[in-house]
């Protein structure tokens, strides 16, 4: 399916940090957490934020560690 803004949501902000939810469906976590895959809101994310990812195939959390025009990179936390 791909990235969709829809299923991106803030569950909470301070600071200049955002804590983000990320309905994945039917994507496998790994192709969430691909380079890129949220490259349609790197003008809403910020190195730091972190993406709690859920999907049919399980959950995950993310970190946003680069977020730059048109380019967001995440690392696993853990």
């Amino acid at each position: 399916m791909g990235f969709a803004v829809r299923d991106l949501s803030v569950l909470a902000y301070a600071n200049g940090f955002t804590l983000w939810h990320y309905k994945a469906g039917k994507d496998s976590l790994p192709a969430v957490a691909a380079v890129n895959f949220f490259a349609d809101a790197s003008d809403m994310m910020a190195a730091g934020d972190m993406v709690m990812v859920s999907g049919t195939a399980g959950a995950r959390v993310l970190c946003v560690a680069v977020a730059a025009d048109n380019a967001v990179t995440t690392a696993p936390i853990g």
